[in-house]
Protein backbone atom coordinates (compact mmCIF):
# COMPACT_ATOMS: atom_id res chain seq x y z
CA UNK A 1 0.00 0.00 0.00
CA UNK A 2 1.26 3.41 -1.12
CA UNK A 3 0.69 6.33 0.85
CA UNK A 4 1.04 10.03 0.43
CA UNK A 5 -0.39 13.26 2.04
CA UNK A 6 -1.85 15.23 -0.17
CA UNK A 7 -3.50 18.03 2.61
CA UNK A 8 -1.96 19.40 6.22
CA UNK A 9 -3.80 22.23 6.86
CA UNK A 10 -4.51 22.52 11.02
CA UNK A 11 -5.96 19.25 12.35
CA UNK A 12 -7.02 18.74 8.89
CA UNK A 13 -5.68 15.49 7.00
CA UNK A 14 -5.67 13.90 3.62
CA UNK A 15 -4.16 11.21 2.16
CA UNK A 16 -4.13 9.49 -1.04
CA UNK A 17 -3.59 5.82 -1.08
CA UNK A 18 -3.27 2.81 -3.47
CA UNK A 19 -3.44 -0.14 -2.52
CA UNK A 20 -1.46 -1.72 -6.26
CA UNK A 21 -3.12 -4.43 -8.15
CA UNK A 22 -0.60 -7.32 -7.31
CA UNK A 23 -1.34 -6.95 -3.77
CA UNK A 24 -4.87 -7.13 -4.46
CA UNK A 25 -4.40 -10.21 -7.15
CA UNK A 26 -2.17 -12.19 -4.12
CA UNK A 27 -5.46 -11.78 -1.28
CA UNK A 28 -7.90 -13.02 -4.02
CA UNK A 29 -5.43 -16.07 -5.07
CA UNK A 30 -5.44 -16.98 -1.38
CA UNK A 31 -8.90 -16.91 -0.87
CA UNK A 32 -9.76 -18.65 -3.94
CA UNK A 33 -7.39 -21.05 -2.83
CA UNK A 34 -9.04 -21.45 0.59
CA UNK A 35 -11.69 -22.21 -1.00
CA UNK A 36 -10.48 -25.02 -3.30
CA UNK A 37 -9.82 -26.88 -0.23
CA UNK A 38 -12.56 -28.64 0.30
CA UNK A 39 -15.10 -27.67 -3.09
CA UNK A 40 -17.21 -30.16 -4.36
CA UNK A 41 -18.21 -29.91 -7.55
CA UNK A 42 -19.40 -32.93 -9.74
CA UNK A 43 -17.11 -34.86 -11.75
CA UNK A 44 -14.02 -33.57 -9.17
CA UNK A 45 -13.39 -34.78 -6.13
CA UNK A 46 -13.36 -32.97 -3.07
CA UNK A 47 -10.69 -29.98 -3.07
CA UNK A 48 -9.19 -30.99 -6.47
CA UNK A 49 -11.15 -28.65 -8.48
CA UNK A 50 -9.07 -27.03 -11.06
CA UNK A 51 -7.89 -23.09 -10.20
CA UNK A 52 -9.38 -21.63 -12.91
CA UNK A 53 -13.03 -22.90 -12.69
CA UNK A 54 -12.52 -21.57 -9.25
CA UNK A 55 -11.82 -18.05 -10.30
CA UNK A 56 -14.78 -18.24 -13.16
CA UNK A 57 -17.19 -19.61 -10.85
CA UNK A 58 -15.74 -17.53 -7.66
CA UNK A 59 -13.74 -14.89 -9.01
CA UNK A 60 -15.94 -11.80 -8.63
CA UNK A 61 -17.73 -12.43 -5.61
CA UNK A 62 -14.18 -12.75 -4.03
CA UNK A 63 -12.61 -9.84 -5.65
CA UNK A 64 -15.68 -7.90 -4.72
CA UNK A 65 -15.02 -9.29 -0.73
CA UNK A 66 -11.48 -8.39 -0.94
CA UNK A 67 -11.64 -4.84 -2.46
CA UNK A 68 -14.02 -4.44 0.40
CA UNK A 69 -11.53 -5.26 3.52
CA UNK A 70 -8.91 -3.40 1.40
CA UNK A 71 -11.35 -0.28 2.12
CA UNK A 72 -12.30 -1.15 5.42
CA UNK A 73 -8.84 -1.64 6.92
CA UNK A 74 -7.17 0.62 4.82
CA UNK A 75 -8.13 3.87 7.65
CA UNK A 76 -6.40 1.92 10.42
CA UNK A 77 -3.47 1.11 8.53
CA UNK A 78 -2.74 4.64 7.93
CA UNK A 79 -3.85 5.98 11.23
CA UNK A 80 -1.27 3.04 12.89
CA UNK A 81 1.73 3.50 10.32
CA UNK A 82 1.52 7.57 11.12
CA UNK A 83 0.76 6.94 14.72
CA UNK A 84 -2.02 9.45 14.16
CA UNK A 85 -4.59 10.45 16.70
CA UNK A 86 -7.58 10.85 15.26
CA UNK A 87 -10.65 12.88 16.63
CA UNK A 88 -13.23 11.06 15.11
CA UNK A 89 -13.85 8.05 12.24
CA UNK A 90 -11.68 8.93 9.36
CA UNK A 91 -13.91 9.34 6.50
CA UNK A 92 -12.78 6.93 3.51
CA UNK A 93 -13.88 7.56 -0.45
CA UNK A 94 -12.78 5.52 -3.20
CA UNK A 95 -11.39 7.33 -6.43
CA UNK A 96 -13.06 5.66 -9.38
CA UNK A 97 -14.92 2.14 -9.51
CA UNK A 98 -13.35 -0.76 -9.66
CA UNK A 99 -14.35 -3.89 -11.86
CA UNK A 100 -14.71 -6.67 -10.04
CA UNK A 101 -15.62 -8.55 -13.00
CA UNK A 102 -12.11 -7.60 -14.85
CA UNK A 103 -10.27 -10.96 -15.20
CA UNK A 104 -6.88 -9.32 -13.52
CA UNK A 105 -7.11 -7.21 -10.80
CA UNK A 106 -6.66 -3.32 -10.89
CA UNK A 107 -4.62 -0.70 -8.62
CA UNK A 108 -7.43 0.40 -5.84
CA UNK A 109 -7.25 4.30 -5.15
CA UNK A 110 -8.46 5.70 -2.41
CA UNK A 111 -8.67 9.03 -0.16
CA UNK A 112 -8.41 8.93 3.28
CA UNK A 113 -9.75 12.04 5.22
CA UNK A 114 -9.61 12.95 8.90
CA UNK A 115 -9.07 15.44 11.56
CA UNK A 116 -6.43 14.96 14.68
CA UNK A 117 -6.55 15.45 17.95
CA UNK A 118 -4.81 18.26 19.00
CA UNK A 119 -1.46 19.07 20.47
CA UNK A 120 -2.66 19.44 24.38
CA UNK A 121 0.47 20.91 26.88
CA UNK A 122 -0.88 19.78 30.50
CA UNK A 123 -1.15 22.84 32.86
CA UNK A 124 0.84 22.37 35.93
CA UNK A 125 -1.79 20.89 38.26
CA UNK A 126 0.25 21.65 41.08
CA UNK A 127 0.19 25.63 40.79
CA UNK A 128 -3.99 25.51 40.22
CA UNK A 129 -5.45 27.29 43.66
CA UNK A 130 -9.11 26.30 44.63
CA UNK A 131 -11.03 26.52 47.37
CA UNK A 132 -13.30 23.82 48.51
CA UNK A 133 -16.35 25.22 50.56
CA UNK A 134 -18.60 22.90 52.97
CA UNK A 135 -21.49 23.79 55.04
CA UNK A 136 -22.99 22.11 58.00
CA UNK A 137 -26.96 22.69 58.58
CA UNK A 138 -28.12 24.46 61.48
CA UNK A 139 -30.43 23.56 64.01
CA UNK A 140 -33.04 26.21 62.11
CA UNK A 141 -32.06 23.51 59.07
CA UNK A 142 -32.76 20.55 60.75
CA UNK A 143 -35.98 21.49 62.72
CA UNK A 144 -37.48 22.60 59.42
CA UNK A 145 -37.18 19.60 57.78
CA UNK A 146 -37.97 17.06 60.77
CA UNK A 147 -41.57 19.12 60.84
CA UNK A 148 -41.52 18.77 56.46
CA UNK A 149 -40.87 14.72 57.42
CA UNK A 150 -43.60 14.79 60.38
CA UNK A 151 -46.28 17.18 57.88
CA UNK A 152 -45.76 14.83 55.30
CA UNK A 153 -46.96 11.92 57.14
CA UNK A 154 -50.48 13.25 58.63
CA UNK A 155 -53.47 11.67 58.52
CA UNK A 156 -56.42 12.69 57.24
CA UNK A 157 -60.00 12.27 59.43
CA UNK A 158 -62.85 12.96 57.77
CA UNK A 159 -65.08 15.62 59.16
CA UNK A 160 -69.34 16.56 59.02
CA UNK A 161 -69.75 18.34 55.78
CA UNK A 162 -69.78 22.10 56.14
CA UNK A 163 -68.29 24.76 54.43
CA UNK A 164 -64.10 24.55 54.41
CA UNK A 165 -61.62 26.69 56.42
CA UNK A 166 -58.55 27.62 55.52
CA UNK A 167 -56.07 24.65 56.61
CA UNK A 168 -58.68 21.73 56.26
CA UNK A 169 -58.44 19.45 53.02
CA UNK A 170 -61.32 19.11 50.48
CA UNK A 171 -61.22 16.06 48.29
CA UNK A 172 -62.63 17.39 45.06
CA UNK A 173 -62.84 16.69 41.26
CA UNK A 174 -61.52 19.29 39.13
CA UNK A 175 -61.71 20.33 35.20
CA UNK A 176 -59.86 23.30 33.62
CA UNK A 177 -60.46 24.86 30.40
CA UNK A 178 -58.08 28.12 28.62
CA UNK A 179 -60.78 29.67 26.29
CA UNK A 180 -63.57 26.93 26.98
CA UNK A 181 -61.06 24.04 25.73
CA UNK A 182 -60.10 21.87 28.04
CA UNK A 183 -56.04 21.39 28.66
CA UNK A 184 -53.69 18.69 29.19
CA UNK A 185 -52.89 17.99 32.79
CA UNK A 186 -55.62 20.12 33.50
CA UNK A 187 -58.62 17.85 35.16
CA UNK A 188 -57.87 15.46 38.07
CA UNK A 189 -60.46 13.32 40.26
CA UNK A 190 -60.68 12.62 43.89
CA UNK A 191 -57.48 15.34 44.99
CA UNK A 192 -56.75 16.40 48.23
CA UNK A 193 -56.15 19.46 48.68
CA UNK A 194 -55.58 22.21 51.66
CA UNK A 195 -57.83 25.08 51.95
CA UNK A 196 -55.19 27.89 51.47
CA UNK A 197 -52.56 25.82 51.25
CA UNK A 198 -49.26 26.09 48.72
CA UNK A 199 -48.54 23.13 45.41
CA UNK A 200 -51.38 25.13 43.09
CA UNK A 201 -51.39 27.98 40.91
CA UNK A 202 -51.40 30.69 42.75
CA UNK A 203 -54.56 32.00 44.11
CA UNK A 204 -56.31 28.54 43.73
CA UNK A 205 -56.87 26.57 46.59
CA UNK A 206 -57.51 30.19 48.08
CA UNK A 207 -60.74 30.44 46.41
CA UNK A 208 -61.84 27.25 48.03
CA UNK A 209 -62.25 28.80 51.77
CA UNK A 210 -66.34 28.46 52.08
CA UNK A 211 -66.60 25.61 49.36
CA UNK A 212 -68.78 22.60 51.16
CA UNK A 213 -68.94 19.00 49.87
CA UNK A 214 -71.45 18.71 47.29
CA UNK A 215 -70.83 22.14 45.98
CA UNK A 216 -69.45 22.86 42.80
CA UNK A 217 -67.27 26.36 42.51
CA UNK A 218 -65.90 28.11 39.20
CA UNK A 219 -62.28 29.12 40.24
CA UNK A 220 -60.63 31.39 38.31
CA UNK A 221 -56.84 31.59 38.05
CA UNK A 222 -53.90 33.13 35.52
CA UNK A 223 -50.62 31.07 35.06
CA UNK A 224 -47.62 32.84 36.38
CA UNK A 225 -45.21 33.98 33.41
CA UNK A 226 -42.62 31.93 34.40
CA UNK A 227 -44.55 28.92 34.10
CA UNK A 228 -42.50 25.82 33.92
CA UNK A 229 -45.13 24.20 31.02
CA UNK A 230 -44.63 27.44 28.39
CA UNK A 231 -47.98 26.58 26.13
CA UNK A 232 -49.58 27.46 29.35
CA UNK A 233 -47.53 30.64 30.95
CA UNK A 234 -49.63 33.80 31.47
CA UNK A 235 -52.98 31.99 30.38
CA UNK A 236 -55.98 32.40 32.53
CA UNK A 237 -57.89 29.30 33.13
CA UNK A 238 -61.05 28.28 34.38
CA UNK A 239 -61.76 25.55 36.99
CA UNK A 240 -65.02 23.95 37.44
CA UNK A 241 -64.60 21.94 41.34
CA UNK A 242 -66.84 20.04 42.70
CA UNK A 243 -65.75 19.14 46.39
CA UNK A 244 -66.85 15.37 47.67
CA UNK A 245 -65.43 15.31 51.36
CA UNK A 246 -64.06 17.76 54.09
CA UNK A 247 -61.20 16.18 55.54
CA UNK A 248 -59.23 17.54 58.93
CA UNK A 249 -55.41 16.68 58.84
CA UNK A 250 -53.85 15.33 62.13
CA UNK A 251 -50.09 15.96 62.51
CA UNK A 252 -48.45 12.80 63.99
CA UNK A 253 -46.15 12.80 67.34
CA UNK A 254 -42.59 13.52 66.64
CA UNK A 255 -42.05 10.13 68.25
CA UNK A 256 -40.46 6.62 68.03
CA UNK A 257 -43.29 5.58 66.51
CA UNK A 258 -43.45 8.15 63.77
CA UNK A 259 -40.50 6.48 63.19
CA UNK A 260 -41.24 3.28 63.17
CA UNK A 261 -43.69 3.68 60.19
CA UNK A 262 -40.67 5.13 58.64
CA UNK A 263 -38.45 2.15 59.01
CA UNK A 264 -36.60 3.98 62.09
CA UNK A 265 -35.55 2.49 64.95
CA UNK A 266 -36.53 5.56 66.95
CA UNK A 267 -37.01 9.11 66.37
CA UNK A 268 -33.30 9.42 66.97
CA UNK A 269 -32.12 7.81 64.15
CA UNK A 270 -34.81 9.64 61.98
CA UNK A 271 -33.66 12.96 62.87
CA UNK A 272 -29.93 11.16 62.53
CA UNK A 273 -31.22 10.27 58.64
CA UNK A 274 -32.20 14.19 58.32
CA UNK A 275 -29.45 15.48 59.52
CA UNK A 276 -27.37 13.41 57.00
CA UNK A 277 -29.44 13.48 54.14
CA UNK A 278 -29.05 17.66 54.10
CA UNK A 279 -25.18 17.22 54.48
CA UNK A 280 -24.98 14.99 51.82
CA UNK A 281 -27.12 17.88 49.75
CA UNK A 282 -25.30 20.13 51.14
CA UNK A 283 -21.67 18.10 49.92
CA UNK A 284 -23.41 17.69 46.70
CA UNK A 285 -24.18 21.23 46.02
CA UNK A 286 -20.17 22.29 47.28
CA UNK A 287 -18.69 19.40 45.08
CA UNK A 288 -20.29 21.40 41.94
CA UNK A 289 -18.81 24.42 42.90
CA UNK A 290 -15.45 23.37 43.32
CA UNK A 291 -16.03 21.60 40.41
CA UNK A 292 -17.11 24.41 38.41
CA UNK A 293 -14.44 26.94 39.71
CA UNK A 294 -12.30 23.65 38.21
CA UNK A 295 -13.59 23.42 34.97
CA UNK A 296 -13.03 27.39 34.68
CA UNK A 297 -9.53 26.56 35.45
CA UNK A 298 -8.59 24.37 33.19
CA UNK A 299 -10.59 26.27 30.58
CA UNK A 300 -8.76 29.32 30.84
CA UNK A 301 -5.75 27.22 30.46
CA UNK A 302 -6.86 24.71 27.32
CA UNK A 303 -5.29 27.02 24.72
CA UNK A 304 -5.53 24.76 21.90
CA UNK A 305 -8.18 24.37 19.05
CA UNK A 306 -11.01 22.12 18.81
CA UNK A 307 -11.59 19.67 16.00
CA UNK A 308 -13.99 21.09 13.87
CA UNK A 309 -15.64 17.72 13.67
CA UNK A 310 -16.22 17.74 17.60
CA UNK A 311 -17.08 21.01 17.37
CA UNK A 312 -19.60 20.71 14.89
CA UNK A 313 -21.12 18.01 16.59
CA UNK A 314 -21.47 18.89 20.18
CA UNK A 315 -22.96 22.32 19.19
CA UNK A 316 -25.60 20.67 16.77
CA UNK A 317 -26.74 18.56 19.93
CA UNK A 318 -27.08 22.41 21.98
CA UNK A 319 -28.50 24.11 19.00
CA UNK A 320 -31.30 21.05 18.86
CA UNK A 321 -31.68 21.65 22.56
CA UNK A 322 -32.15 25.56 22.43
CA UNK A 323 -34.44 24.96 19.29
CA UNK A 324 -36.70 22.65 21.56
CA UNK A 325 -37.09 25.11 24.14
CA UNK A 326 -37.99 28.34 22.52
CA UNK A 327 -40.65 25.87 20.71
CA UNK A 328 -42.05 25.50 23.67
CA UNK A 329 -41.62 28.22 25.50
CA UNK A 330 -38.91 27.41 28.05
CA UNK A 331 -36.04 29.54 26.27
CA UNK A 332 -33.79 31.15 28.62
CA UNK A 333 -34.49 34.77 29.65
CA UNK A 334 -31.53 36.22 28.48
CA UNK A 335 -32.17 34.38 25.06
CA UNK A 336 -35.54 36.28 24.72
CA UNK A 337 -34.95 39.11 22.53
CA UNK A 338 -31.70 37.86 20.46
CA UNK A 339 -31.29 36.97 16.67
CA UNK A 340 -30.90 34.02 15.94
CA UNK A 341 -27.04 34.48 14.88
CA UNK A 342 -26.18 35.99 18.18
CA UNK A 343 -27.97 32.75 19.71
CA UNK A 344 -25.90 30.38 17.65
CA UNK A 345 -22.46 32.51 18.24
CA UNK A 346 -22.95 32.24 21.82
CA UNK A 347 -24.18 28.25 21.92
CA UNK A 348 -21.05 27.45 19.34
CA UNK A 349 -18.44 29.38 22.17
CA UNK A 350 -19.96 26.79 24.25
CA UNK A 351 -19.68 23.91 22.16
CA UNK A 352 -16.13 25.47 21.89
CA UNK A 353 -15.31 25.49 25.32
CA UNK A 354 -16.78 21.98 26.31
CA UNK A 355 -15.04 19.95 23.27
CA UNK A 356 -11.51 21.49 24.52
CA UNK A 357 -12.48 21.19 28.20
CA UNK A 358 -13.14 17.58 26.83
CA UNK A 359 -10.11 16.93 26.11
CA UNK A 360 -8.49 18.24 28.07
CA UNK A 361 -9.31 15.99 30.95
CA UNK A 362 -9.37 13.33 28.84
CA UNK A 363 -5.30 14.31 28.35
CA UNK A 364 -4.65 14.45 31.57
CA UNK A 365 -6.70 10.24 32.69
CA UNK A 366 -4.38 9.38 29.80
CA UNK A 367 -1.29 10.26 30.95
CA UNK A 368 -1.92 9.93 34.77
CA UNK A 369 -3.44 6.38 34.17
CA UNK A 370 -7.02 6.82 35.19
CA UNK A 371 -9.22 4.12 34.27
CA UNK A 372 -13.00 3.16 34.53
CA UNK A 373 -12.87 -0.18 36.54
CA UNK A 374 -15.67 -3.09 35.20
CA UNK A 375 -16.95 -2.48 39.14
CA UNK A 376 -17.59 0.92 38.33
CA UNK A 377 -19.39 0.25 35.16
CA UNK A 378 -21.13 -2.27 36.48
CA UNK A 379 -22.32 -0.29 39.24
CA UNK A 380 -23.48 2.76 37.01
CA UNK A 381 -25.39 0.22 35.19
CA UNK A 382 -27.17 -0.90 38.11
CA UNK A 383 -28.02 2.32 39.26
CA UNK A 384 -29.53 2.93 35.53
CA UNK A 385 -31.55 -0.07 35.65
CA UNK A 386 -32.89 1.11 39.09
CA UNK A 387 -34.59 4.02 37.26
CA UNK A 388 -37.12 1.73 35.57
CA UNK A 389 -38.44 -0.70 38.17
CA UNK A 390 -40.16 -3.73 36.52
CA UNK A 391 -37.93 -3.65 32.84
CA UNK A 392 -34.20 -3.79 34.34
CA UNK A 393 -33.56 -7.18 32.06
CA UNK A 394 -34.65 -5.18 29.20
CA UNK A 395 -32.20 -1.96 30.41
CA UNK A 396 -29.60 -4.92 30.67
CA UNK A 397 -30.16 -6.13 27.29
CA UNK A 398 -30.21 -2.85 25.86
CA UNK A 399 -26.59 -2.11 27.74
CA UNK A 400 -25.22 -5.27 26.30
CA UNK A 401 -26.10 -4.72 22.60
CA UNK A 402 -25.63 -1.06 22.54
CA UNK A 403 -21.57 -0.74 23.21
CA UNK A 404 -22.02 3.11 22.81
CA UNK A 405 -24.64 3.16 25.42
CA UNK A 406 -21.88 1.80 28.03
CA UNK A 407 -19.66 4.42 27.01
CA UNK A 408 -22.20 7.04 28.36
CA UNK A 409 -22.26 5.57 31.66
CA UNK A 410 -18.22 5.45 31.10
CA UNK A 411 -18.24 8.83 30.47
CA UNK A 412 -19.32 11.07 33.46
CA UNK A 413 -17.70 8.11 35.99
CA UNK A 414 -14.27 8.80 33.82
CA UNK A 415 -14.35 12.78 34.26
CA UNK A 416 -15.45 12.86 38.34
CA UNK A 417 -12.27 10.69 38.72
CA UNK A 418 -10.08 12.84 36.67
CA UNK A 419 -11.72 15.56 39.05
CA UNK A 420 -10.79 13.98 42.07
CA UNK A 421 -7.35 13.07 40.92
CA UNK A 422 -6.93 16.94 40.14
CA UNK A 423 -8.32 18.28 43.34
CA UNK A 424 -6.03 15.35 44.95
CA UNK A 425 -3.14 17.62 43.51
CA UNK A 426 -3.95 21.32 43.25
CA UNK A 427 -3.81 23.40 46.43
CA UNK A 428 -7.22 22.99 47.75
CA UNK A 429 -8.04 25.31 50.60
CA UNK A 430 -11.14 24.26 53.06
CA UNK A 431 -13.59 26.66 54.22
CA UNK A 432 -17.15 26.39 55.99
CA UNK A 433 -19.13 28.75 55.16
CA UNK A 434 -23.07 29.36 55.62
CA UNK A 435 -25.18 26.96 53.03
CA UNK A 436 -26.52 29.97 50.77
CA UNK A 437 -22.38 30.40 49.80
CA UNK A 438 -22.55 26.82 48.46
CA UNK A 439 -24.43 27.75 45.25
CA UNK A 440 -22.85 28.39 41.77
CA UNK A 441 -22.37 31.95 41.41
CA UNK A 442 -24.13 31.88 38.60
CA UNK A 443 -27.05 30.16 40.44
CA UNK A 444 -29.79 31.49 42.63
CA UNK A 445 -28.50 30.40 46.00
CA UNK A 446 -30.92 30.58 48.41
CA UNK A 447 -33.43 28.93 45.90
CA UNK A 448 -30.79 25.97 46.20
CA UNK A 449 -30.20 25.94 49.52
CA UNK A 450 -34.08 25.72 50.40
CA UNK A 451 -34.74 22.86 47.91
CA UNK A 452 -31.46 21.07 49.11
CA UNK A 453 -32.86 21.04 52.53
CA UNK A 454 -36.89 20.35 51.14
CA UNK A 455 -35.33 17.09 49.19
CA UNK A 456 -33.91 15.86 51.89
CA UNK A 457 -36.60 15.97 54.33
CA UNK A 458 -38.57 14.28 51.43
CA UNK A 459 -36.67 11.64 50.94
CA UNK A 460 -36.20 10.70 54.42
CA UNK A 461 -39.90 10.52 55.04
CA UNK A 462 -40.40 8.38 51.71
CA UNK A 463 -38.15 6.35 53.32
CA UNK A 464 -35.52 7.09 51.05
CA UNK A 465 -32.36 8.84 51.92
CA UNK A 466 -30.21 7.72 49.12
CA UNK A 467 -28.30 10.91 47.42
CA UNK A 468 -29.92 12.42 44.43
CA UNK A 469 -28.56 13.16 40.81
CA UNK A 470 -25.62 15.40 40.71
CA UNK A 471 -25.93 17.38 37.87
CA UNK A 472 -22.78 17.86 35.76
CA UNK A 473 -21.69 21.68 35.38
CA UNK A 474 -19.47 20.91 32.44
CA UNK A 475 -22.56 18.74 30.99
CA UNK A 476 -20.90 17.50 27.44
CA UNK A 477 -17.17 17.29 29.15
CA UNK A 478 -17.60 13.84 29.77
CA UNK A 479 -18.85 13.06 26.71
CA UNK A 480 -16.13 14.78 24.85
CA UNK A 481 -13.30 13.20 27.60
CA UNK A 482 -14.81 9.87 26.95
CA UNK A 483 -14.54 10.16 22.68
CA UNK A 484 -11.11 11.14 23.39
CA UNK A 485 -9.72 8.65 25.97
CA UNK A 486 -11.52 5.86 23.51
CA UNK A 487 -9.40 7.15 20.23
CA UNK A 488 -6.10 8.13 22.01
Amino acid sequence: MQVTETLSDGLRRSYAVRVPAEELESRARARLADIGKNLRLPGFRPGKVPANLIRKRYGSSVMAEVLQDAVNGVADQVVNERQLRPAAQPRVSLEGRPDVRAETAQDLELKVELELLPDIELPDLTQLTLTRYRAEPSEETIENALNSVVAQNRKLEDLDPRPAAVGEVLMVDFTGRIDGELFEGGSATDASIEVGGAGFIPGFTEQLEGLAPGETRTVEVTFPEDYQVGDLAGKTAQFEVVATALKQPVIPERDDALASTLGFENFAALREAVVAQIQLEYDQMARLRIKRELLDALAERADFPAPESLLETEFAAIWQRVEADLREGKGDDEDRGKDEATLKAEYRAIADRRVRLGLLLAEIGRLHQVEVSQAELTQALRAEMARYAGQEQQVLEYFQKTPAAVQQLRGPIFEDKVVDYILATAQVTDRLVPPEELALPDAEGDEAVVSASAEASEDVAAGDAAPGDERDPADGAARHADAADAVG
